[in-house]
């Protein structure tokens, strides 16, 4: 395959350029294709464990892809037992009889099910084939036809499996599990003023998502915190579906930086066998989460007397840990954080870790950067410190729980272990005095680490770029009781396939040391000069960089997003990098950027693409290329205009170009609150919006954008258009019609972007309408 490859790369060298530029690109693109991902991982199996637990917190089941095609596995951490949760063939055989159409063991037409009886009966499964529901005995393997169940994602289940809560008609509901019968459990909500959900957007209305009222229910099932968002007054967007003879208007509640009206939240403490509520007696708090990307923001004591809570301030500058006594009273401020830029939850903010947890005592193990780093506190119920239990130049990136008979709490971090990459994650406990303090994943990879909830056992998948991953069951002290899975890639690698390489540079500063990936054409040659592509996201908070095996699917990947190894076969050099904005390191550094988003830490990336062309003559330095999706839209037309002599193409999807027009919660967070200059017409946002430098546009911009993107809205994109028409600058727009902010794994979005990168940075023609397969569903 390699040699027929290169072969056609030789011949065109011989034929007329524009026949060479015609060939060449098509046989490229067909490489391309293979390596998108939801092509790579067909040649992958055992590539990873993403558990489901039974309902008594320990068991667990996951799917797999094995060379026979996916299974589903059933193991039991107390026994070691890993073992089919049923026969592939007799289920498909019994699904065929009962859909009339054939089913094939090795591609069984669901990658979920639900035990039936709510969960409770383990001898049936309750599976969806096409939109048909039915229900299969696991015992003699018979499936009969099913009356469709509504979607039981509304419904939130108490602890110990008696009530199910949901919202309707702007108030909450409880009923017993199972039962037709429903108690309303308020009484006032009404619209932009609801209980446990916000306004629909129009995402959810289009897909027809349900609502998932956001309660945290308490230990002993009785009670439930419910937050009601005030929307009122909040001022509103619009988009417009044009699909339709006659378009589809939308509206939907969305505030922005310096707004004087924005979504407020209460909490709400509701007695469910009473039907009773009361309101927590906190000033309401902006809906600006502490953990940025979501997240409750209450927790319940052990014994369902005292609820503990997050209040944070706008910005936000300030958290704090309040507490409030079932019996009634106000509550009160337990512990406190500030910071000069934002305070935070969580230093990444894509695992949505809530970083702290009540003990029985009344004691809390707080997450705090009070000292300059993400650490972990055990405070005192009175707030006081009593041991910091992390401490040094590292950070904790997740509390996975705290066994408190053992006196251990257990968490990720990253960068503490010498001579390891700095991104990696390791899983370590410490005592709860702040001794003993424990490495439980010696591997030298990245650990994505799943605590089972009865929290005796971890469910582990390490891997690196260039190491396919291992899952493995783990005791509590770190000991592996059981190979899960160990991934096979043989056939990937026969497909020609090659790993990213993991390369160090010096920041901006020529000091500090920042990390990244290359990926290369399988079939390179070092002899040859390749243009060079950075996919790049700022951050903050997000890392763009790969730290596990691609392709697998771990976790949010913004590489897989990206399409990074799928890009570089065309003939790219493509580059990801760690700029000093991005997370994992002191607080002090990825929050340099904080009022200078435009910074996008381009400096960096020059700085390492830069030291790596001195490093590596293939890399043409005069071709350089960038793209990147929402924030990385942003950055990818940001380099564009602040270093126009360097970075001479770019595609930008999706990019939020101007954060006085974005969400007020990410703004208001990285770039500061809105400060207006009405002497002079400007603000403290002006400088970091990419339509107040259009004018220095030289190279091609490639500007993409879904009409119905309810994240980003367009608006961000056709202003920044507005102003390069204005500059007179020449620039490519494509805006699609009912798509909205998920454009990564659109078909028709990477082969533009492929095509641009091609034609503008390669010097090549891009096939005739290449048409790519869109990903399985």
């Amino acid at each position: 395959m390699r040699r027929s490859r290169s072969l056609v790369r030789s011949l065109a060298l011989f034929l007329s350029p524009a026949l060479a530029l015609a060939q060449a690109p098509a046989v490229d693109y067909q490489r391309a294709e293979q390596m998108l991902t939801w092509n790579a991982l067909r040649h992958v199996s055992g590539d990873q464990v993403a558990p489901t637990f039974y309902r008594d917190s320990t068991r667990f089941w996951y799917r797999v892809m094995t060379p026979r095609g996916a299974e589903f596995i059933s193991v039991t951490p107390t026994s070691g037992q890993r073992a089919p949760l049923f026969d592939n063939a007799r289920l498909a055989a019994a699904l065929s009889r009962a859909a009339d159409s054939a089913v094939a063991a090795g591609t069984l037409p669901f990658q979920r099910f639900d035990f039936a009886d709510d969960g409770r009966d383990e001898k049936r499964i309750r599976v969806r084939v096409g939109k048909r529901d039915f229900v299969c005995e696991l015992a003699g393997y018979a499936c009969t036809k099913s009356d469709t169940l509504p979607d039981r994602r509304r419904y939130v289940r108490s602890p110990d499996d008696q009530w199910e809560a949901f919202a309707s008609g702007h108030n909450l509901w409880a009923r017993r599990t199972g039962a037709n019968d429903s108690t309303q459990l308020t009484t006032d909500g009404i619209a932009l003023h609801a209980y446990g959900v916000t306004s629909r957007s129009p995402t959810q209305i289009k897909q027809k998502l349900p609502d998932i009222a956001q309660v945290t229910w308490s230990p002993d099932s009785r009670r439930l915190v419910v937050p009601r968002v005030d929307e009122r007054g909040v001022q509103r967007f619009h988009l417009y579906s044009s699909t339709s003879a006659r378009p589809t208007a939308y509206d939907y509640p969305y505030a922005l930086p310096g707004d004087s009206i924005v979504p407020m939240t209460d909490l709400y403490l509701v007695n469910v066998p009473a039907g009773t509520s009361r309101r927590l007696e906190s000033p309401p708090q902006p809906q600006m989460s502490f953990y940025a990307f979501g997240g409750s923001l209450a927790q319940w004591s052990p014994a369902s007397d005292r609820v503990y809570f997050t209040h944070v301030n706008r910005g936000p500058r300030k958290v704090q840990l309040m507490v409030a006594d079932v019996a009634g009273g106000p509550p009160r401020a337990m512990a406190a954080d500030s910071a000069a830029s934002y305070v935070v939850g969580s230093i990444d903010i894509t695992n949505g870790a809530i970083n702290w947890k009540p003990l029985r005592n009344g004691n809390v193990i707080w997450f705090s950067e009070r000292d300059g780093w993400a650490h972990l506190y055990h405070l005192g119920a009175d707030g006081a410190v009593r041991h910091q239990l992390t401490a040094g130049d590292w950070v904790v990136t997740a509390l996975l729980g705290v066994d408190e008979t053992a006196g251990r709490v257990y968490f990720t971090a990253r960068g503490r272990e010498a001579g390891r990459h700095p991104e990696y994650d390791f899983l370590y406990s410490v005592g709860l005095d702040g001794t003993a303090l424990t490495l439980l994943t010696p591997e030298d990879a990245d650990h994505a680490v799943t605590a089972v909830p009865s929290g005796k056992y971890f469910v582990d998948t390490y891997s690196r770029v260039d190491t396919p991953p291992v899952s493995v069951l783990r005791a509590a002290d770190g000991r592996i009781m059981k190979e899960l899975e160990r991934a096979d890639i043989s056939a990937l690698r026969a497909t020609g396939w090659r790993p990213g390489e993991i390369f160090r540079a010096k920041a901006r500063d020529g000091v500090t040391e920042i990390s990244g990936v290359m990926y290369k054409p399988s079939d390179f040659d070092s002899t040859k000069r390749y243009p060079v592509i950075d996919h790049i996201y700022p951050g903050p908070l997000i890392t763009p960089v790969s730290k596990e095996f691609f392709p697998s699917r771990i976790a949010f990947s913004y590489s897989t997003m990206g399409q990074v190894q799928a890009l570089a076969e065309l003939g790219f050099i493509v580059l990801e990098i760690d700029a000093l904005g991005n997370t994992g390191r002191a607080k002090a550094i990825y929050t340099r950027e904080f009022g200078n988003l435009g910074d996008n830490g381009i400096p960096d990336h020059v700085a390492a693409i830069q030291q790596l062309g001195v490093q590596h003559r293939w890399m043409d330095l005069s071709r350089v290329g960038i793209y990147g999706h929402s924030g990385g839209g942003f950055s990818s037309t940001d380099a564009m205009l602040r270093y126009p002599d360097f970075f001479k193409v770019a595609v930008s999807t999706s990019g939020n170009h101007d954060n006085r027009t974005y969400y007020n919660g990410w703004g208001e967070r990285f770039q500061g609150l809105l400060v207006r200059d009405t002497l002079r017409g400007t603000d403290n946002y002006a400088p970091a919006a990419n339509k107040t430098f259009a004018a220095n546009l030289k190279g091609k911009l490639f500007l993409i954008h879904g009409d119905m993107d309810d994240n980003v809205h367009p608006a961000h994109t056709l202003a920044l258009v507005d102003a390069l028409v204005k500059a007179n600058k020449r620039f490519e727009l494509l805006m699609l019609p009912d798509a909205d902010h998920g454009l990564t794994q659109h078909p028709y979005v990477i082969r533009r972007t492929w095509d641009f990168f091609v034609e503008n940075l390669l010097g090549g023609k891009a096939p005739d309408e290449h048409v790519i397969a869109p990903p399985p569903r």
